[in-house]
């Protein structure tokens, strides 16, 4: 298990208090986010058909959770380990059109994860997805919107604030904007994992952009589906890549801290160029796949914004599990509760 324990560590609030906090943080952040972006709440799933490509396969190794259905003749269905597809499906369905989205509460299980202070077994984020227009697949874009997102942070930031004067606000007041193949180059040394350590210490707040294609060494700086984000096209800095990650700079920690991954998505072009990469072109046989290469999915930016990372990170927490209820392994709620860490 890897845990870090905050030198005497003592949460600032107590479970009554913290679980009015989170209701506060997710109403607030949830209405400002669909007011930035201009979203429509709906409804999602917590599990599809399995052989369909809407579930996402994160970086490819990852188990879903599988059961059959009974009452249809034992079809395998799986829990959802994001919306990714799902959402723009729900584009198309909605009839939404450009400068409008969706966002849905998103209810994940994922068994594989490595247990840790900010990993569980659970996944609670906010998904959400916008219809754009061609032009708008460029970089610039693709900012912009990083932009709104992180103008949201910093109102509920404040709103904690006034309602708990103890838990100061600590995030800049822009955030900082870094290539992946930019940071190899600034920090050659270093793991994917130390360059991200170093820049978000140094800055508070990052979005780096260019998850999932190859570096100038080979290799890439994280994993990435082929077939949501668009990895590859070049943008109009010389890179390639129209995605990225939002990380913060966690003080509890002392580490940085992802709370969002998002990018314009794959268009028909980049799709096929990024199934031929990874070697997962039987996937163009796929209803989603299908969808897309006949032009019948529309345009999309999207992304997920981690509901426990925020309030975890908004009430100073040390640990996950005092912000969302899941399962532990009885060491770790020992070792934890040794050092004033109490789950949920």
């Amino acid at each position: 298990m890897k845990l870090y324990f905050p030198e005497n560590y003592k949460a600032k609030l107590d479970l009554k208090q913290t679980e009015k906090a989170i209701k506060l943080i997710k109403d607030f952040c949830q209405e400002n986010l669909s007011s930035e972006l201009r979203l429509r709440r709906v409804t999602a799933p917590l599990f599809v058909l399995k052989g369909t490509g809407v579930n996402d396969d994160l970086n490819g190794v990852e188990r879903p959770v599988s059961f059959a259905v009974k009452a249809m003749n034992d079809a395998r269905a799986e829990v959802v380990q994001s919306l990714a597809k799902w959402k723009r499906l729900m584009l198309a369905h909605y009839g939404i059109p450009a400068g409008y989205g969706i966002y849905t509460d998103m209810n994940a299980i994922r068994p594989d994860e490595e247990l840790s202070n900010i990993h569980s077994l659970y996944v609670d984020q906010w998904d959400w997805e916008k219809v754009i227009t061609a032009k708008q697949r460029e970089i610039d874009y693709l900012k912009k919107v990083v932009n709104q997102i992180y103008s949201v942070l910093l109102r509920t930031e404040f709103v904690v604030y006034e309602n708990y004067p103890t838990i100061k606000p600590m995030l800049p007041e822009e955030i900082t904007f870094v290539h992946s193949e930019e940071l190899l180059q600034r920090y050659p040394k270093l793991t994917p994992k130390e360059r991200e350590q170093e820049i978000t210490k140094a800055n508070g707040a990052v979005f780096i952009i260019g998850i999932g294609g190859k570096l100038s060494n080979g290799e890439v700086h994280d994993g990435r589906a082929p077939d949501y984000d668009d990895w590859t096209t070049p943008n109009s800095g010389g890179y390639r890549g129209l995605n990225g990650d939002i990380l913060i700079w966690n003080p509890i920690l002392q580490q940085s801290f992802e709370i969002s991954s998002m990018g314009i998505r794959v268009d028909k072009e980049a799709m096929l160029r990024q199934l031929e990469i990874a070697g997962a072109n039987d996937r163009k046989e796929l209803m989603f796949h299908k969808k897309l290469l006949k032009d019948e999915l529309p345009l999309s930016i999207g992304g997920g914004i981690g509901q426990s990372r925020l309030c975890m990170y908004f009430l100073r927490k040390a640990h996950i599990g005092e912000v969302q209820a899941s399962l532990w392994p009885e060491e770790m709620v020992q070792q934890c509760a040794e050092h004033n860490i109490y789950m949920v």
